[in-house]
């Protein structure tokens, strides 16, 4: 698990990323902005770990899908001296269309297709990658914001994709904008392979 010291062992305000526990669905199956459940054994486990590791002081922000709300539950009942709020900023891409149906039925030649206009179209007619790299930024230049005021750590109960953009963000030297100017859209082989297996968190500055 990618897990750093605490935060005041690195200097400062931390944003600390975890990816729900293992949903329940097939293999597979496209799921994005799909509102499926997580394993609930799973996801108490993370709980527990995370309720040991986490400082005091911090705001939890969480996504609005049931897979994360759930880890914001057990989370709660373990650590009530933490802020709780729902974040639909944080949700996973919206595949439209795709959502609920196997890779393989989707196609070749539709993956195709977005992968040549990979930060634009709208994979099943939902959300471009562009689109959902703004609002994690903007999210992003909250917690920021939100840092500097307050010295505030953040939790972010989220999904691969955010921290994918995260990532992204931090690469291009995404800062203090809430926009999108200055930050190049990816092309698709230049977009984050690695990132956080289930119920795993890394942790970032946040500066």
């Amino acid at each position: 698990m990618p897990e750093n010291a605490s935060a005041s062992a690195a200097g400062g305000a931390q944003l600390w990323l975890v990816r729900h526990a293992r949903p329940l669905v097939a293999p597979g199956v496209c799921y994005g902005r799909l509102d499926v459940a997580a394993d609930a054994a799973a996801t108490r486990a993370c709980a527990q770990r995370l309720a040991q590791a986490l400082p005091q002081g911090m705001q939890v922000a969480y996504s609005t899908l049931q897979r994360c709300e759930l880890l914001a539950k057990y989370l709660r009942a373990l650590r009530p001296d933490l802020t709780y709020k729902p974040e639909a900023r944080l949700c996973e891409l919206d595949f439209g269309q795709w959502e609920g149906r196997a890779w393989i039925d989707i196609g070749q030649a539709a993956l195709e297709h977005w992968v040549q206009d990979f930060a634009t179209h709208r994979p099943g007619g939902g959300e471009t990658l562009a689109e959902m790299l703004a609002r994690v930024a903007q999210a992003l230049q909250q917690a920021r914001a939100q840092a500097r005021r307050m010295g505030q750590s953040q939790l972010w109960i989220t999904h691969a994709g955010v921290a994918r953009c995260v990532a992204w963000l931090q690469a291009q030297g995404y800062a203090h904008d809430h926009t999108l100017d200055g930050v190049r859209l990816p092309q698709a082989h230049e977009w984050p392979q690695q990132t956080l297996a289930w119920g795993e968190w890394q942790q970032i500055a946040l500066r």
